[in-house]
C-alpha cells in the first residue's frame, strides 16, 4: 500500500519561470552552472548550486555554500520569484518532446514506504553525495528536486491524468532544450481523494531516477525521528514526487568512454577483447557518425579510428540472470574489469558515462580529440529489465538507465518545515 499526499508547493512567478527553471543539479558540471547563472539572477542553480554565488575555489560540501543556498532561497521567497501556495494539491506534470510526451502526478510519498521497501530502488547511491544533500535540506529546510518515480498501468490514474490534460494548466514553460513543460494543479478534494485512495491499491513504485535524492530524503527524515519518538506527523517525513505510467517512459543507452586502454596497443587490446567478444567491423549508421546497437547483445566500440561490433561469445551468456544478462553488466563483467582494470566504475576517474541524448558522434568525437582511448555504445535497458531487477530486490550497474527527457527542476519545490 502506498502512502501519498497533497502538499503546499512553492511555484515559480509565471513572467520569470522560464528563466527560473533549470536542469537538475547532478547532470551539471561547475562550468554548466556558472555558464547557466550569468546575467540570470532568477536561475534555481542559485539555490541547487549556490558555490556559483561564492569564491572560485569554495568546498562545494561546506557550511558556506549550504548557509548561501539558504539565504538565495530565503530571498527568491521574499522578492516574490517564488510563492507558496496556500492549500494543499496535488499537481499534473507533462513533458513533451518531440514525439515524446509522458505525464505524471506530484504529491508527496511516505519516507517509510522507502524504508519498508514499497518503492524499489535498481541503483546504489555514494555517501558524499548523499551527505551533500543532507546538508541541503537541513539548512534549507526544503526538497528542491524531485524523485522520478514509476508505476504499473493504471486505468483510474491515466484516465485522471487524461481528464486534468484538457483542462486549463498553471503554466506552460519550454527549457534551453526544447522540451515543453506544463503544470496543472488539481484543488477538488474529491479527486485528490480518489488519487490517493488509489496509490493506497498500488503494492510498489519504481525510482527511474534520482536515487541520491531520495536516499537524502530519507535518512534526513531518519536522523529527525530520532528525536521524534511518537513520530506524530511532520513534513519531513514525506520526499516530493513525479510518478509517471510505466507505458509512457523512454529509457536511453548510458554509453562509456575510458580514457586509457591500460597501455596496451590497439591490436593487442582488440585481441584481448577477442576472447570473450565476437569482434566484427561495423559500419556507422545511416545519418550518423557511429555506431548504434540495434538490438540486446550488441555493444559498438570505438577505438584507434575505427568502429567494431562486439558480441559476448554464447558460452559466457547468462541468460536466466537479471544482473549479469544486461549488456551493461556483460561489458563491465568480460571487458572493463579483466582487461582495462575498471573494478568499481562508480568511483574509477579512468571511466566516464555519456547519457545517450548525446548520440554516437560524440563517442566519435572525444576519442579522435584523444580524450579518451575507446568509448562503448550501449543498445538501451528495457523498462521490463528495470522493473524484474527492482522486483528481485536486485542493484544494477551504475548508469545502467538514462530517462529522457529528464524532469525540470524549479516548477515545483516542497518546504519541509
Amino acid at each position: 500500500m502506498i502512502k501519498i499526499k497533497a502538499f503546499k508547493a512553492i511555484k515559480p512567478a509565471k513572467n520569470i519561470a522560464e528563466m527560473l527553471i533549470s536542469p537538475p543539479y547532478d547532470i551539471l558540471t561547475l562550468n554548466d552552472c556558472k555558464n547557466l547563472v550569468k546575467n540570470n539572477p532568477y536561475s534555481l542553480i542559485h539555490i541547487t548550486r549556490s558555490e556559483v554565488d561564492l569564491a572560485p575555489n569554495i568546498n562545494p560540501y561546506s557550511e558556506e555554500v549550504y548557509l548561501k543556498a539558504k539565504e538565495n532561497l530565503d530571498n527568491f521567497i521574499k522578492n516574490g520569484y517564488l510563492t507558496p501556495d496556500n492549500k494543499e494539491k496535488i499537481y499534473v506534470y507533462r513533458e513533451i518532446k518531440g514525439s515524446q510526451r509522458q505525464i505524471g502526478f506530484v504529491v508527496c510519498n511516505y519516507v517509510y514506504d522507502y524504508v519498508n521497501g514499497f518503492i524499489k530502488k535498481h541503483e546504489n547511491t555514494r555517501k558524499d553525495k548523499e551527505e551533500d544533500r543532507i546538508n541541503h535540506l537541513k539548512y534549507t529546510k526544503c526538497q528542491v528536486e524531485p524523485v522520478f518515480l514509476i508505476y504499473r498501468k493504471n486505468h483510474i490514474l491515466n484516465e485522471i491524468l487524461e481528464m486534468t490534460e484538457l483542462t486549463e494548466p498553471y503554466i506552460s514553460v519550454k527549457s534551453k532544450d526544447g522540451v515543453e513543460h506544463t503544470l496543472w494543479d488539481i484543488e477538488n478534494s474529491h479527486v485528490i481523494n480518489k488519487i490517493i485512495k488509489e496509490f493506497q491499491g498500488i503494492d510498489y513504485l519504481y525510482i527511474a531516477d534520482g536515487h541520491h535524492r531520495i536516499a537524502s530524503s530519507v535518512n534526513y527524515a531518519l536522523r529527525m525521528d530520532e528525536n521524534n519518538s511518537q513520530k506524530e506527523f511532520r513534513e519531513y517525513q514525506y520526499f516530493m514526487s513525479v510518478i509517471f505510467p510505466e507505458e509512457q517512459l523512454t529509457i536511453l543507452p548510458y554509453n562509456r568512454a575510458v580514457v586509457d586502454i591500460d597501455g596496451l596497443s590497439k591490436d593487442n587490446f582488440i585481441k584481448l577483447v577477442s576472447q570473450n567478444f565476437t569482434v566484427s567491423s561495423a559500419k556507422p549508421n545511416d545519418g550518423e557518425y557511429g555506431f548504434k546497437p540495434k538490438e540486446k547483445g550488441e555493444i559498438g566500440m570505438y577505438v584507434g579510428g575505427e568502429w567494431f561490433l562486439l558480441r559476448i561469445k554464447d558460452n559466457l551468456f547468462v541468460k536466466d540472470d537479471s544482473i549479469k544478462s544486461l549488456d551493461v553488466s556483460i561489458l563491465q563483467d568480460y571487458l572493463l574489469e579483466p582487461i582495462l582494470n575498471i573494478k568499481d566504475p562508480r568511483t574509477d576517474k579512468r571511466i566516464e558515462f555519456i547519457g545517450g541524448v548525446k548520440g554516437t558522434e560524440y563517442l566519435k568525437e572525444i576519442v579522435d580529440s584523444g580524450r579518451f582511448k575507446v568509448s562503448f555504445s550501449m543498445y538501451p535497458t528495457s523498462m521490463e529489465e528495470l522493473l524484474r531487477v527492482s522486483d528481485c530486490n536486485l542493484l544494477m550497474p551504475p548508469k545502467s538507465t538514462w530517462f529522457e527527457p529528464k524532469l525540470i527542476s524549479g516548477l515545483f519545490l516542497h518546504l519541509i518545515d
